[in-house]
């Protein structure tokens, strides 16, 4: 599971997700890639499982580029318990997507089959997403 080794502070606020991506917005290292069209937090689960069903479904060939990662630590209290008594025990961690976001990339594959790798992989996230490809001026 992704996590981070070490934190500035233990605990953090909810914050909002405000506005589009502008950094990460654009494919850099595969062909293919995976794009957030809505703000939302995706854990670390959510990424892991989308990443295991991409490299399932293109057999390891290729290449495939996880480019979030979860370092918001998100909090919970367990279930009947009182007000008070501070804030709860971390839960998971997660990553703050905006919109235009690139959340996988994918490189060395035939158009259909990453397509395909894709949309099983959109299935395994809380949000919208659609399929990018690198256009022939970004290099």
């Amino acid at each position: 599971m992704l996590m981070p080794r070490k934190t500035k502070h233990r605990k953090l606020f909810k914050g909002k997700i405000h506005g589009e991506a502008t950094q990460g917005s654009d494919i850099v290292f595969g062909q293919y890639g995976l794009q957030a069209l809505e703000p939302d937090r995706i854990t670390a689960r959510q990424i892991e499982s989308a990443r295991r069903s991409i490299s399932r479904h293109v057999k390891r060939m290729g290449q495939v580029w996880v480019r979030m990662f979860p370092d918001v630590p998100v909090t919970s209290k367990p279930a009947e318990v009182r007000m008070g008594s501070g804030k709860g025990s971390i839960d998971y961690w997660a990553c703050r997507i905006k919109p235009g976001r690139i959340l996988f990339e994918i490189g060395g594959v035939p158009m259909d089959l990453a397509q395909e790798a894709f949309r099983l992989a959109s299935r395994k996230l809380p949000i919208d997403t659609r399929f990018v490809q690198r256009s022939s001026r970004g290099g």
